[in-house]
C-alpha cells in the first residue's frame, strides 16, 4: 500500500464530503477510494470514517489523523520543490485569492505584470468575498479587507478603504441636497446586504455612533448592482470606496456624509508564515506589495475633514 497515496485519498474524501467526490477530484474510481481507505483503516487497525448514504463523520481517531496527514503531505511537498530547485528560482504554480471587484480592478493587473516578469511562474487567481482558509484551500497569498484576527498568518498592509455614501449628480438635484445622515428619511436609498442592514445605517459623529434608518426602494447582493441603481437614479447608495472610484473620477456618483463615515479600515496581503519561503511566493511578495500600495495610495480617500455638513 502506498501510505501516501492513501492519506491523500482521505483527505479529499474529508474535504469533498463523500467517496464519490474525492474520485471526481481524482479521477479514481469510487471502488479505487474505497478499496484504499480501507487499506489505510486495516492497516491502521482503527477506523476513520463512519460512512452513510449522505455525508461522511470523521471518528475521533480519523480527526488527529487527517490533521497529521495533513502535515505530513505539507512536508513531503515541501521537500519536493526544494529538490526540484522551487527553492533556487522563482518558478511552480501560485495560488492567490482576493475579494472579486478589488481583485478585478486591482490584483489582476498586478498579478499580469507579475507573470510577464516571471515566465516559470503560473498562478491561479481565486476571486471570491470570502475568507479563504490558506492551509485547506491550498492558496499560497490572499488579500484580505478589515480587521486581521490573532493568527499565525503574516500580514503585510498595502493599504485602506473606507465606506462611501453616494448618489448621481442628477438624482441629488431632483431630490436635494444631502448633507446629514439624518436627511436620508427623505431620500429613497439602495441597500446592498454585503455591507450594510437593509433598513438602517450606522454613521459616526464627534466619536460616538449613530444608526439611522432608511427606506430601501431596492435591495442588491453585490456592490455592481448597487453601484448601476444608483448611477441610474434609483437611490442613495453605500458600498466601499474602490468599488465606485471609477464612477466618481468619471461623475457618474458624488460622494455625500463622508465627515460621518467610520475610520478606514486595513487591506492586507496574508501568508502563512513558514521558515523558509518557496521563491516563487517571496518573489510575488516582494512585487506586489509595493504595487499594490501604489494603486491604493492613487484611489484616495475622501478625508473625514473635507467634507463640511451644513450647520444644524
Amino acid at each position: 500500500m502506498d501510505r501516501l497515496d492513501a492519506m491523500a485519498v482521505l483527505i479529499a474524501s474529508v474535504e469533498g464530503g463523500s467517496l464519490s467526490a474525492a474520485g471526481r477530484r481524482l479521477g479514481m474510481p469510487l471502488p479505487t477510494v474505497s478499496r484504499k481507505i480501507s487499506d489505510l483503516e486495516a492497516h491502521l487497525q482503527a477506523r476513520l470514517l463512519e460512512r452513510s448514504t449522505r455525508k461522511l463523520t470523521l471518528t475521533d481517531a480519523g480527526r488527529d489523523y487527517v490533521a497529521a496527514c495533513k502535515r505530513i503531505l505539507e512536508q513531503v511537498d515541501d521537500a519536493e520543490r526544494g529538490a526540484a530547485g522551487e527553492y533556487a528560482a522563482p518558478r511552480g504554480a501560485l495560488a492567490i485569492s482576493a475579494p472579486i471587484v478589488y481583485g478585478r480592478l486591482h490584483v489582476l493587473p498586478v498579478v499580469a505584470e507579475f507573470l510577464l516578469a516571471f515566465p516559470d511562474v503560473d498562478v491561479r487567481l481565486q476571486l471570491a468575498d470570502r475568507v479563504v482558509n490558506l492551509q485547506e484551500e491550498h492558496v499560497d497569498a490572499a488579500l484580505r479587507i478589515g480587521a486581521l484576527p490573532d493568527s499565525l498568518l503574516i500580514a503585510t498592509p498595502v493599504g485602506s478603504i473606507h465606506r462611501v455614501t453616494c448618489a448621481s449628480p442628477a438624482y441629488l438635484r431632483k431630490h436635494g441636497p444631502l448633507d446629514h445622515p439624518r436627511e436620508l428619511s427623505n431620500h429613497p436609498c439602495v441597500t446592498f446586504d454585503g455591507i450594510a442592514r437593509p433598513d438602517s445605517w450606522t454613521f459616526e459623529e464627534q466619536g460616538s455612533e449613530f444608526s439611522v434608518p432608511v427606506r430601501s426602494r431596492m435591495t442588491v447582493n453585490t456592490a455592481e448592482a448597487a453601484i448601476d441603481a444608483a448611477i441610474a437614479g434609483l437611490g442613495v447608495t453605500r458600498v466601499l470606496s474602490y468599488q465606485m472610484e471609477s464612477a466618481r473620477r468619471s461623475g457618474q456618483l458624488a460622494v455625500r456624509l463622508a465627515a460621518f463615515e467610520a475610520p478606514p479600515v486595513p487591506v492586507s496581503l496574508v501568508h502563512a508564515g513558514r521558515d523558509l519561503l518557496p521563491l516563487k511566493l517571496r518573489a510575488f511578495l516582494d512585487f506586489a506589495v509595493p504595487r499594490l500600495r501604489q494603486r491604493c495610495a492613487a484611489a484616495p480617500a475622501t478625508p473625514r475633514s473635507a467634507a463640511r455638513p451644513r450647520k444644524r
